[in-house]
């Protein structure tokens, strides 16, 4: 670019930026909030002195260290109960130590197999790991871990899971953060692996290429469930592969995301029988069937309506226009967006062969128009549209909490899943390509997610997060655990003082005025 047109560009980038800067006054001044943005602070460190560093990475890593010592407990006892296949004369490290050494690989976020050797077994990091978690009684090869995952069944590490999160419930740990006293669950399938030669027999299959060059490529699909609070926190819950062999064979079809959503919301219903459960889809599952699986379980659901789907319920819901009244519309400011929510209750759906079944729900509209400052630096008009079907009727006292901190609050498991994918997780590293192993890792790398959120919102860790970001925090972690940060006697003292679980969450959507 010529210097001309760097200046031009310059010239360009503040106008736009004091454009906004106005903008944003003039917003305040009418009452309109925009959505906050929590960013890392742009500044010099903190630390004083080496002392002061000192104590605050002393003081993470013990908060942190208490914070997965009081939930070992609660995963050891499950995962203490799958059978261990390895000869007992040969055992050189207990399950337990080898389950903890798995969790830990992905709490620390090392990142591979090789990496964990170097990391994690590396002298000062060893040392200091060994006197924070007692049940990570020695140091195992990495490789000793993956031929035990290859080898057991890894739903029950996903059971051990499954019970921690039950006990934080049970413990009312997210009461506060319910919609109508019922859990949201939002379930979202995403790809995890790609190859070109068939690793292992239950991976699926699919054409790609252009016509007459196309070649099979063998592939890995998971559908997820997490747990979705009414503040777009999304908490890890459950994973279900999808599998080749359990496709539908008569038909020559593999399996899909279809076939899976029953099995994951049938093991959902014996992992939280009693549970009120409202599940957030996204238009895939816009179906008869789905809805009613969702009536035979006693679950809500919010599912996005595209508008391309379900034809026939948009006839209904256009064709009643002209009988909606003011009780069936509702505008309202929601941050700085205004929203117009139309709706229209009780349309009758029909499916199956020869539509012989019905499943009756209730479709909501709602059209959202704000305000933004463009690349020209002008303020410009933009507009969005959403859509939900559910089984629980739309009022005017009801629909704003169901949809702004429901139904689209569906985006958090996509956050989680970008989480895990591109900010430390490594979802779609293979750990390794035989069936179970890699399962296996899987399931120990959610619960790592798990633990990790958790000491985000702890209270005594939070003020670091807030500074380094939540992966910087881990890194910073993984940096003082690898250096002479921590003295062991300081360590062993601390440890035993009694812990509390007492989480810190962000404010809800509607309590402060934004998206």
């Amino acid at each position: 670019m010529s210097k001309a047109g760097r200046i031009h560009a310059a010239q360009c980038s503040r106008g736009r930026k004091q454009e906004q800067r106005r903008f944003r006054s003039a917003q305040r001044a009418a009452g309109l909030r925009r959505p906050s943005h929590t960013t890392r602070p742009n500044r010099t460190s903190t630390y004083q002195s080496v002392e002061q560093e000192q104590e605050a990475r002393s003081e993470a890593v013990v908060e942190y260290a208490r914070l997965i010592r009081a939930q070992l407990p609660t995963l050891l006892e499950k995962l203490s109960q799958i059978p261990d296949p390895r000869n007992p004369i040969m055992i050189q490290h207990t399950l337990n130590t080898l389950m903890v050494y798995g969790i830990l690989m992905f709490v620390l976020q090392t990142g591979s197999r090789r990496k964990a050797n170097e990391r994690l077994t590396a002298p000062a990091m060893k040392s200091v790991l060994m006197d924070l978690f007692p049940d990570l009684a020695s140091m195992p090869h990495h490789d000793t871990l993956c031929r035990l995952l290859a080898r057991i069944e890894p739903e029950g590490i996903e059971a051990a899971q499954l019970e921690l999160v039950n006990r934080l419930i049970r413990d009312k740990k997210f009461c506060d953060y319910l919609i109508d006293h019922h859990y949201l669950i939002a379930i979202d399938g995403t790809q995890k692996l790609v190859r070109q030669q068939l690793p292992d027999q239950p991976w699926l299959e699919r054409q790609v290429g252009a016509e007459g060059k196309k070649r099979t490529q063998y592939y890995v699909y998971v559908l997820e469930a997490n747990l979705v609070l009414s503040n777009g926190l999304s908490i890890p819950l459950m994973s279900e592969f999808l599998d080749y062999h359990k496709g539908d064979g008569q038909r020559e079809k593999q399996d899909c995301e279809q076939r899976a959503f029953f099995r994951l919301t049938q093991r959902l219903k014996a992992a939280f029988s009693h549970l009120p459960i409202m599940l957030l889809l996204d238009g895939l599952f816009a179906s008869g069937p789905v809805m009613n699986r969702c009536r035979d379980y006693r679950w809500h659901f919010m599912i996005v309506l595209q508008d391309g789907s379900l034809p026939y319920l948009w006839q209904e819901y256009h064709g009643l226009n002209r009988y909606r009244t003011q009780e069936h519309r509702l505008s309202q400011q929601w941050g700085d967006r205004r929203q117009q929510f139309e709706w229209q209750n009780d349309i009758e759906y029909r499916y199956g062969k020869n539509e012989t079944r019905q499943v009756r729900v209730h479709l909501v509209h709602c059209q959202e128009s704000w305000q933004e400052v463009g690349p020209d630096g002008a303020v410009v008009e933009c507009t969005s549209s959403w859509a939900w079907i559910s089984d629980l009727p739309f009022s005017k006292q009801t629909v704003s909490s169901l949809c702004n901190l429901g139904g689209r609050h569906r985006w958090a498991i996509e956050e989680g899943i970008l989480v895990e994918k591109k900010q430390g997780y490594h979802y779609e590293h293979c750990y390794a390509q035989q069936w179970n192993a890699m399962r296996g890792y899987h399931y120990l790398m959610r619960i790592a997610h798990l633990l990790n959120v958790l000491a985000c919102l702890l209270n005594t860790l939070i003020t670091f997060v807030k500074e380094k970001g939540a992966q910087g925090f881990i890194q910073w972690l993984r940096s003082t655990l690898s250096g002479r940060w921590v003295q062991p006697a300081e360590i062993r003292a601390r440890l035993c003082a009694p812990f509390q679980l007492r989480l810190l969450f962000p404010q809800a959507a509607l309590a402060d005025g934004g998206p």
